[in-house]
């Protein structure tokens, strides 16, 4: 029986859009796909519109029009996500799904003839329109934006053909993990018997390792019985990513990433050369936390075990008073995202209860025409848990400020969506910090943020590794399962710099991680440690401001930037930080350093 909360801890979905077994949901699902058909027929005549006197007024309707449309396609995409999140099992869910994704190409015929129209349209022409419609000056960056994406765009009709091609093909392979990943169930050991558990449930943060270690070889035999169809799907995946990009003029299988996170490659390689470089601290962070737990090294399933200390306090938190502290931390930095996660919390936007049957991981997803989000994850009565939920509630507040901007200034790339969710974590992390009331629960508290380094500065890079290493080798043949299982573990020696025992590796974390079947994005890892570093490096800024207002504001305005400037711009034109310089990554490295430093002090 769930325990009684103050803080509901299921969400609202009903009064977003009809319930999709409901007709009004199939007829919205009809409408949609005639807006969008109406929309292909005109997006064709803009190639022969590209007069700014006489044309920028039908380009002002159809740009109008088509933000119209995309933003409830969001919102249905989004509300029938949620219910498949909730119900993973849920057969008329998932055929919904592959109806609506069959709508896709529409929207990506649209997208493709736009921005192939604009490409073709000179700077001068493009700025003449822009000035000659109150509603194109107002979304000029995207329209400059739409020229860059048009190198990654096939000539018209093969873009048009292989985004039709992609609901059976590409992304196919995504909903078949969605699939493989939600039936999938694990037997493990609770109160002496033998039980099933989702993915979602099995957690190796037991202060016991025989726990840790049975959950991690119980689940690992589990994902070992769709490793083969996993395989296919990252070959899959890849393989149709990697012919793409053989008819683009692009150098490698890294530039749609950076393209789509709006983003340099100067940037992405100077922050993992300063990770690279700076690992250390985080390596004696980890030897240190293995000397306490007695282990000589630690294994995979010992990265999330808390810390053995005495005092006699519950290591859990109630999901009601993770709530508290998350509004009340974030209310130190802002009375603005203070109230916005009261109301989020309050008025059921968050969907976090603990049972079987809901999907592994979390998120936030963004309703763009009731101006609202919804929240997935399931709480686990931890510190990761509450940080989780910091995490997604950041996420929720950068959707909460650009809400009243046209969608086509709505759409930031992931890197700086990762910027606003990690920066969440660091209000609460930094708040729970300075309200500690002794040396072990500092010690803790600096456990779970450093944990979080680990994450971001090693996890993700392997995933990065691996990643990279697999879209090299798929340009010469299909990967075995076996072949996966060796990239990993290479990757992760040394994203982990050999921090890890190594019979304790997790060779098979290809199968069970859900970020590399994403069909939408390749590279879902990079922009996390992106983001993960620019939030600590504008959070340390918060200091240099007298008034905390001022401070709050200036982030406003970082949050807004993402939806209408590039990457590098956004930062500098705020914060004044240069991405492309190590100085910049080395400041946020210097942070993490001082804590584990602290964190070593505290050890002894």
């Amino acid at each position: 029986m769930t325990e009684a909360t103050s803080y509901p801890l299921t969400w609202d979905l009903a009064s977003l859009y009809p319930h999709p077994e409901h007709a009004d949901f199939e007829n919205g699902l009809k409408q949609m796909k005639a807006s969008l058909e109406d929309l292909v027929t005109r997006v064709a005549q803009l190639s022969t519109s590209t007069n700014p006197q006489t044309d920028a007024g039908v380009w002002g309707d159809f740009l109008s029009d088509y933000q119209s449309a995309v933003s409830e396609l969001a919102g249905l995409f989004a509300c029938l996500e949620c219910y498949c999140s909730e119900d993973a099992n849920n057969k008329h869910y998932q055929v919904l799904m592959a109806r609506l994704a069959s709508i896709r190409p529409l929207r990506e015929n649209i997208e493709t003839q736009l921005q192939l129209t604009v490409r073709d349209i000179s700077d001068e022409v493009l700025q003449q329109f822009c000035q000659q419609d109150a509603r194109l000056q107002e979304i000029q960056f995207f329209l400059e934006d739409c020229k860059r994406n048009a190198k990654l765009r096939l000539p018209k009709e093969q873009e048009i053909l292989a985004s039709q091609l992609a609901v059976d093909g590409l992304h196919a392979w995504g909903r078949l993990y969605d699939r493989l990943s939600g039936d999938l169930k694990i037997q493990i050991m609770e109160k002496g018997e033998l039980v099933e558990r989702s993915p979602g449930q099995v957690h190796f943060d037991s202060p016991q390792r025989s726990i840790r270690e049975n959950n991690f070889y119980a689940a690992n035999k589990a994902w070992d019985t769709i490793a083969d169809s996993c395989a296919d799907a990252l070959n899959h995946l890849a393989g149709t990513r990697l012919t793409v990009y053989s008819h683009l003029p692009v150098a490698d299988h890294l530039d749609a990433p950076l393209i789509y996170n709006r983003m340099q490659r100067g940037t992405l390689d100077t922050m993992w050369s300063v990770i690279s470089k700076r690992k250390q601290k985080l390596v004696q962070f980890l030897e240190k936390k293995a000397e306490m737990l007695g282990l000589s090294k630690l294994s995979w399933y010992d990265l999330n075990a808390p810390l053995p200390l005495s005092g006699g306090e519950s290591p859990e938190i109630p999901y009601d008073r993770a709530c508290e502290l998350i509004v009340n931390s974030f209310d130190k930095f802002s009375p603005d995202l203070s109230e916005f996660a009261e109301r989020a919390l309050r008025e059921r936007w968050i969907e976090a209860e603990n049972r079987p049957g809901k999907r592994q991981g979390g998120f936030c997803t963004t309703f763009p025409v009731q101006k609202q989000s919804r929240i997935f994850m399931t709480y686990t009565n931890s510190a990761d848990s509450m940080s989780t939920l910091a995490h997604e509630l950041g996420h929720a507040y950068h959707s909460y400020v650009l809400k009243d901007a046209p969608y086509a200034l709505s759409d930031y790339p992931m890197n700086l969506a990762e910027t606003a969710s990690t920066f969440a974590e660091a209000v609460l992390g930094e708040q729970r910090l300075k309200a500690a009331k002794s040396k072990a629960e500092e010690l803790q508290i600096l456990d779970g943020m450093l944990g979080d380094s680990v994450s971001f500065m090693m996890n993700i890079h392997t995933r990065f590794l691996f990643e990279d290493r697999l879209h090299q080798e798929r340009q010469e043949g299909e990967l075995t399962p076996d072949r996966f299982s060796e990239l990993m573990q290479q990757a992760q020696q040394e994203a982990y710099a050999d921090a890890l025992d190594e019979s304790g590796l997790n060779p098979q974390f290809w199968i069970s991680k859900l970020h590399f079947y994403i069909s939408e994005l390749p590279f879902y890892n990079f922009p996390y440690t992106f983001g993960y570093l620019l939030s600590l490096g504008v959070y340390a800024l918060a200091d240099t401001f007298s008034d905390p207002s001022e401070f709050a504001e200036k982030y406003r305005e970082l949050l807004i930037a993402t939806g209408c400037q590039v990457t590098e711009e956004a930062v500098a034109n705020t914060f004044g930080y240069q991405l492309g310089e190590a100085d910049f990554w080395n400041k946020s490295i210097d942070i993490i350093d001082r804590r584990v430093d602290r964190f070593l002090e505290l050890a002894e």
